[in-house]
């Protein structure tokens, strides 16, 4: 239960799209490419689009992903200070 402040809330957003860029480039350095539905034999994957393009409900996980690390970050008493 650690407390956010309201500015670094917003970083969280890039850092959810650097988490979705991220797994996104290793998927298709794996061969992976987009397509409809997912496809583990076909190597196919619905979510291999630019992050502005993907689903709420996906960008929401990216969203908590990157949230909880932030708030794993200050709970180790880092500090991050915005430039």
């Amino acid at each position: 239960a650690v407390a956010v402040p309201p500015e670094i809330l917003a970083l969280t957003e890039s850092l959810a799209r650097n988490t979705h860029e991220n797994w996104a480039a290793q998927r298709i350095a794996q061969g992976w490419r987009h397509g409809p539905v997912r496809d583990d034999a076909r190597k196919e994957h619905p979510c291999l689009v630019p992050y502005d393009e993907l689903p709420e409900a996906e960008k929401d996980f990216d969203r908590r992903t990157a949230l909880e690390t932030v708030r794993l970050i200050l709970s180790l008493g880092y500090r991050i200070v915005s430039p």
